[in-house]
């Protein structure tokens, strides 16, 4: 459906199986440039690794910065754990708390078995590590009744790959290449702010980079390193100039992320559908009729 509407623009024609088989080879191709900048691992949360956080050394101290970092006050208990439960990760064997179904079907159940009365109460840090103990350990139950999956990636964006591409000329060469013939047909206007993005998307796979507005602290990095170049103040320029542009934005976006890497993780609950898809290609049981 994805790839018909890419190309009739949402719009219902009639398209030709060339077409069709060249724009889901597009999409394909982008899904598995994406998979491999940033590949998926399913995770089954069962509730084991959150029962061994609880009972480790790690738990007082970090349950301490947790609480620290939430700034508890004037906040109940309820409300200290709820945003303590926000801060806590796959790592911990936590499964995303944001998750509706998770915060329902295994969040409110384990709250509810703590004291009424003292979750509406303030919460000091003793009281609060002692809480988050028991209400991580009434998660962990169940988790272990009622696991949850979840699909997570992660990745450092530390300038190592932009370095790689930097340093191999042959390869910068024929991207940038490719990139400025795009450009002469997309952009009038070649030195300005958007075409340079666009320019940067197209290279993005290449510098493992994520493309621009999928990540704000690297989209951060990109403004910067735009700005060192005045991207907003610049008008036309020839195709030196902007494979010159290109590459010292590569270069500040280089410097900045080898000074201050990025890393970025992203949890999702995979909810299983309510149908089997066993269930939904068998077909229907046939009748016998009537021996006459």
């Amino acid at each position: 459906m994805q790839a018909i509407s890419e190309l009739t623009h949402g719009k219902k024609e009639e398209v030709s199986r060339t077409e069709f088989q060249e724009v889901l080879s597009d999409i394909l191709l982008g899904m598995a440039a994406g998979l491999k900048r940033d590949p998926i691992v399913i995770l089954r949360i069962d509730g084991e690794d959150l029962r061994d956080f609880v009972d480790s050394p790690r738990y007082e101290p970090e349950a301490a910065a947790i609480f620290s970092k939430i700034g508890s006050e004037d906040m109940s208990l309820r409300q200290c754990l709820l945003a303590a439960l926000q801060l806590l990760n796959v790592d911990n064997g936590m499964p995303p708390a944001s998750d509706p179904w998770v915060a329902e079907n295994i969040i409110e159940p384990a709250l509810q078995k703590l004291p009424a009365g003292q979750l509406e109460q303030p919460a000091s840090q003793d009281i609060f590590l002692e809480q988050l103990k028991k209400l991580l350990s009434n998660i962990a139950e169940r988790l272990q009744e009622q696991p949850v999956i979840v699909a997570h990636t992660e990745n450092t964006f530390d300038g190592s790959c932009v370095k790689r591409l930097l340093d191999n000329k042959f390869e910068l060469d024929k991207l940038l290449d490719s990139v400025w013939k795009d450009v002469l047909i997309e952009h009038k206007n070649k030195g300005s702010r958007e075409c340079l993005i666009a320019a940067l998307d197209k290279m993005a796979d290449a510098a493992g980079l994520p493309p621009y507005g999928a990540v704000n602290q690297v989209d951060a990095v990109v403004n910067e390193a735009l700005k060192t170049v005045n991207a907003d103040e610049r008008t036309a320029v020839d195709e030196a100039g902007f494979k010159k542009l290109l590459t010292d934005i590569l270069r500040a976006v280089m410097m900045q992320l080898n000074r201050q890497p990025i890393f970025v993780s992203n949890s999702t609950v995979v909810h299983e559908p309510l149908f089997s898809s066993s269930a939904i290609l068998s077909s229907p049981p046939v009748k016998s009729s009537p021996s006459e």
